[in-house]
């Protein structure tokens, strides 16, 4: 691996070329032939196995996916003072999750915890800024030592400023993206292992429909949700490659705007496309969370006939997809560099 400590420090040594590879084993028509055959038993190999896969699918199908029981789990979540958060943790408690609130408001997280505390379960607020490693890293152990080991890890936490690239200060960019990419990166990295350890657990991250759907002036926010997308199918498919990919699950969600801050909604409105998107409830979307982990879902899309269409959409031509967004969504998000 490149050592990131000796940037620009060691020279730079350039790879050797010009040589067949030592898999190639022959040069010439030989080689070729051998290539071809290596591909057509991967091609096999691959369908061979791809049948038992489609059999499980099959069989899911026709029968009741079931749903498991977290009762007496602890969650984590981030930002889980206000809006979605709020609600995904009261969602959580009323499972019989025990619920660790991490915000930085004070005020609506202790209201949040006395709320869950009605419902029958135990749960504590944690003041913390989850973009410092540190802070998350003492997160870890105050939670253990109120609530236990973490079993359910949700990334919720994030800003969603409405600017351009080349407006606010650096400080403000850098900021949005420690906290919408970089926390999930601390927690993953903090509470993964355990959950091996124990052989339970359930990891979940709030993305956006914008990790799909990219519009004017959301630049940075949908840079870090691309992130989020990037980061959770990765790591999926290396819990998978470790064989742990049965004891702790992953869920990432992509919903469209949620019903949450006031500045918020009026900003959809200035833009000219609050009637032409969802704007979701943040219940709704909490519930569609909690259900995701229920029933082991990898993927979420809300509302969910989004889903099918968000892929075809990110491969139209660039001329196509902005001809689709000036008709369809009608973007005209006010820009305050004009103003």
């Amino acid at each position: 691996m490149q050592s990131l400590h000796n940037l620009g420090k060691t020279p730079y040594r350039r790879a050797l070329s010009g040589k067949p590879s030592a898999g190639s084993r022959k040069a010439g028509p030989l080689g070729m032939l051998w290539f071809a055959a290596t591909v057509l038993l991967d091609v096999l190999t691959f369908f061979v196995l791809l049948f038992p896969i489609v059999g499980r699918f099959l069989v899911r199908l026709a029968r009741p996916a079931s749903k498991k029981n977290i009762a007496g789990w602890t969650a984590l979540v981030t930002g889980g003072a206000n809006g979605l958060g709020r609600d995904i943790c009261l969602q959580l408690a009323q499972t019989g999750c025990h619920v660790a609130v991490v915000d930085l408001d004070e005020t609506n997280g202790a209201q949040t915890v006395a709320d869950i505390r009605k419902l029958g379960v135990k749960a504590y607020f944690f003041k913390v800024d989850v973009s410092s490693f540190d802070a998350v890293s003492n997160l870890k152990r105050d939670v253990r030592e109120k609530l236990g080991p973490v079993d359910i890890l949700v990334n919720n936490a994030g800003v969603l400023p409405l600017m351009s690239l080349r407006e606010g200060t650096p400080a403000d960019l850098q900021k949005v993206i420690e906290i919408n990419l970089l926390s999930h990166l601390w927690t993953l990295r903090l509470f993964t292992d355990d959950m091996i350890e124990r052989k339970r657990g359930h990891i979940v991250a709030i993305a956006s429909i914008a990790s799909y759907l990219p519009i004017e002036r959301i630049v940075t926010y949908a840079a870090s949700k691309y992130g989020v997308r990037g980061l959770m199918g990765s790591f999926a498919s290396e819990l998978h490659n470790e064989g742990v990919d049965d004891v702790v699950k992953t869920t990432t969600v992509y919903p469209c705007f949620i019903k949450t801050r006031l500045e918020l909604m009026d900003a959809l409105k200035k833009m000219g496309i609050k009637n032409r998107v969802p704007i979701m409830q943040s219940v709704t979307v909490a519930r569609a969370v909690v259900g995701g982990i229920l029933y082991n879902k990898q993927n979420v899309y809300i509302p969910k006939v989004v889903g099918p269409f968000v892929g075809i959409y990110e491969n139209l031509p660039p001329s196509v997809a902005h001809l689709a967004k000036r008709c369809f969504l009608k973007t005209n998000i006010p820009n305050p560099m004009k103003q």
